[in-house]
């Protein structure tokens, strides 16, 4: 289940990715993750994602998000490219002042937390997780990615 409502106005902008479900597609992505997301003038969003790998490149992957239910906005279609399907994207906790995101999907294969600071107190974690096991996600398999400057 999603969030009631998203203002995508204040969801954009960047966010740091606190913990995820390993993912083929995020092999090597060895710490540093972000996503930044911007308002599209022809609707949606822009989303550019960046890590460092472990040979310390920067790897950048952009996308485009389209709202999939305009009366929440906590349900997107995200596309990497024009060929690829769109995969989804469902905002599943917030915080009310938009600190701190949680994002899955119907399958919850793929889990991420994402932070607007590079780390996130322990406590909020453990709530977030707690929170998890409630909609039957399995927090313990999240992997914690390391950033620098937490």
């Amino acid at each position: 289940r999603t969030v009631p409502y998203v203002d995508v106005e204040r969801y954009q902008g960047r966010w740091f990715e606190i913990a995820k479900y390993p993912t083929p597609f995020q092999g090597d992505c060895a710490k540093n993750t972000t996503a930044e997301y911007s308002v599209r003038r022809c609707g949606g969003l822009a989303v550019e994602n960046r890590c460092t790998t472990a040979e310390g490149r920067t790897r950048t992957g952009r996308a485009t998000a389209s709202v999939a239910d305009e009366q929440s906005n906590a349900k997107l279609r995200v596309k990497f490219s024009p060929v690829a399907p769109a995969a989804d994207y469902w905002i599943i906790d917030l915080d009310p002042e938009y600190r701190y995101a949680v994002v899955g999907e119907p399958q919850r294969r793929y889990l991420w937390v994402l932070s607007r600071t590079p780390s996130l107190d322990e406590g909020t974690f453990q709530e977030i997780c707690r929170r998890l096991r409630e909609q039957s996600y399995d927090p313990d398999r999240l992997e914690r990615t390391p950033q620098d400057g937490a």
